[in-house]
């Protein structure tokens, strides 16, 4: 017994107590518990955040998905084509290609380095490039243009490094062209991006929408502008196109044909050749234009590329290039004789058959006032339009007075009385032909006896433009028939453009118009009846213009028996109207008459 109680037990089990065994369960139980815990919290928050992802922005998450996989794409439609009277076409499209970025591809700051790898390719400055970007938004959806019509050296450099420039697209498209340059370039007009007030007056618009700016284009835009189309693709990871899903066609703009002759606008503006000036031809019957030059004159091709500064330079020279001088006022000088016959015999003052003695200078208020020759004698108006004798007409003037002479020059077409925005020209005047209460509103100044007299042969203050001038001897040559002139075919014979019957007599009416035959059978347009063309009635003026040059001009109507057409000419420092104005109305008679064939 003593023996058992001096040694301990070799069992391999350890007794424990019951109360520390209770402990150590507790433990493991509330070890458990907080691992379970754990665990649900996770899954918890997992499955919180997947019906976060599949529920509340499922759907948000969908877009974003098929946006990164689907694009839709702007497809631009082609500009109606505008052709002439007889077809032949004035403006067209034709295949070009286009720079375009998409914003989302790129962070602002990769676009940054983007915007100075294209500028040394595209010539577009990078501020430039970045300004688009901004102002479409980095998260914007819809591509922006950049560059039109690449040229093809900047198409091989920009696919040598294409691949490498994420969100760049070079995209295939229609351009306008205008095939004849700078042919009628002041009534065809240009076209443009559209602004951002436009592109808000027009929701529309897709960003690069191009819209008509000047002439024709800006007139008739909403008809030939066209309804731009889509193509939904679908892109990989890289933005490469993988396939078309779908397809909305684009609409090409509608046609417009134009009043205008080619040919004859042709031989307007070769023989013009560039010189300051104006030259515009009517139908004597309807109003329509069939020519309407300006020089200098300018290509509306520049606008369909990136206009360069040395483009932008040149359009805002002194020579004024963008200037549609056929809508500007000129004095007229002797042409001006017509609206002073008129208003001498119509006003009562004279007769059809009243004569003045004529001399080389006659004295009126105290004042010389020159005849531009040796004078000729005792003549009637019909003489007197033929040699233009000033000293006749500075009589007829003072007796006639002021405000008849600009009551009987409205009447017949000018200071005002043509409807311009029917014509919708950009930067288009009325001439003015003031009376003494309208020139002391506009200069503060006295009505003086002179200007009475410089009134009488166009100079000092009267203004005509020279589409004026055409529509005044118009309405001459017609009859009375006062037109309005026009460029859309659709306008023609149109309430909107129905001559006016003018008060004039027909016998005031057919005197003048034996005067301006006699001007070519025996007077200053001689060189008009040289045999080439039909007999053609007209009259010169040689314009004073203090410290320059003098203008020459010219109006003119034919056939002499049977008027079709009116041409008026305007040529800024030509010098005389038969030397530099005559020859140019006498091209454009040869080219009509030989056109149509007229044997009259």
């Amino acid at each position: 017994m003593a023996n058992e109680s001096l040694f301990p037990s070799k069992s391999p089990y350890v007794t424990i107590p019951a109360q520390q065994n209770s402990i150590i369960q507790r433990r493991r139980f509330h070890k458990g518990v907080i691992l379970l815990l754990l665990i649900g919290i996770c899954f918890g928050g997992l499955g919180i955040k997947l019906a976060q992802l599949q529920l509340i922005q499922g759907e948000n998450n969908r877009m974003r998905a098929e946006n990164n996989r689907l694009r839709l794409i702007p497809v631009a439609a082609k500009r109606g084509q505008i052709l002439d009277r007889k077809g032949d076409l004035l403006a067209g499209s034709q295949l070009s290609r286009s720079v375009y970025l998409w914003p989302q591809e790129q962070s602002p700051e990769q676009w940054k380095i983007t915007a100075k790898q294209l500028d040394s390719i595209l010539n577009v400055p990078a501020s430039e490039i970045i300004h688009k970007l901004e102002k479409t938004g980095y998260r914007s959806r819809i591509p922006v243009r950049i560059s039109p019509n690449l040229s093809a050296k900047m198409f091989i450099g920009l696919a040598e490094k294409v691949e490498n420039l994420r969100g760049v697209e070079v995209r295939g498209e229609s351009r306008r062209s205008y095939p004849n340059g700078t042919l009628a370039a002041h009534i065809l007009g240009y076209i443009g991006e559209a602004t951002s007030e436009e592109l808000t007056a027009n929701p529309n618009y897709p960003m690069g929408m191009m819209v008509g700016k000047m002439g024709v284009e800006k007139l008739v835009n909403s008809q030939i502008e066209g309804v731009w189309g889509n193509r939904l693709i679908e892109v990989d990871a890289k933005g490469e196109e993988i396939q078309e899903l779908g397809l909305q066609p684009p609409q090409t703009g509608k046609s417009i044909q134009l009043t205008l002759d080619l040919t004859l606008q042709k031989i307007a503006e070769k023989s013009l050749a560039n010189r300051r000036g104006a030259v515009v031809v009517l139908d004597v019957k309807t109003g329509a234009i069939l020519a309407l030059a300006s020089g200098p004159t300018f290509n509306p091709n520049i606008f369909t590329n990136q206009v360069t500064n040395q483009d932008w330079k040149q359009l805002q020279s002194t020579a004024q290039p963008l200037l549609n001088r056929a809508l500007q006022g000129y004095p007229p000088g002797s042409t001006f004789k017509i609206v002073t016959t008129t208003a001498g015999i119509e006003s009562g003052k004279f007769s059809i058959n009243s004569k003045l003695a004529t001399s080389s200078s006659i004295k009126i208020g105290g004042i010389s006032f020159n005849e531009h020759g040796n004078g000729y004698g005792v003549i009637g108006f019909k003489e007197a339009l033929a040699f233009s004798s000033n000293t006749f007409f500075y009589q007829v003037g003072v007796k006639t007075g002021p405000e008849n002479i600009a009551k009987w020059g409205k009447e017949l077409g000018t200071a005002g009385t043509i409807n311009l925005d029917l014509l919708g020209l950009d930067g288009a005047n009325y001439g003015q032909i003031p009376t003494p209460k309208e020139k002391e509103k506009l200069y503060d100044e006295p009505w003086y006896i002179g200007d009475t007299v410089t009134m009488a042969i166009g100079q000092g203050l009267v203004l005509v433009t020279p589409l004026e001038l055409a529509v005044m001897v118009s309405t001459v040559a017609n009859s009375g028939w006062r037109v309005q002139p026009h460029l859309l075919i659709s306008q023609t014979n149109t309430i909107e453009t129905k001559p006016i019957k003018t008060k004039i007599s027909a016998s005031t009416l057919n005197l003048i118009r034996a005067g301006l035959i006699d001007v070519v059978k025996k007077g200053t347009g001689r060189g008009l009846n040289d045999g080439s063309i039909p007999l053609t009635g007209g009259k010169t003026g040689t314009v004073e213009i203090p410290g320059q040059p003098d203008n020459a001009m010219y109006v003119g109507f034919g056939p002499a028996n049977k008027p079709e057409i009116a041409i008026a000419v305007v040529v800024e420092a030509g010098g005389y109207g038969a030397v530099s104005a005559a020859p140019i109305a006498h091209d454009i008679f040869k080219a009509y008459f030989s056109s149509y064939n007229n044997p009259k």
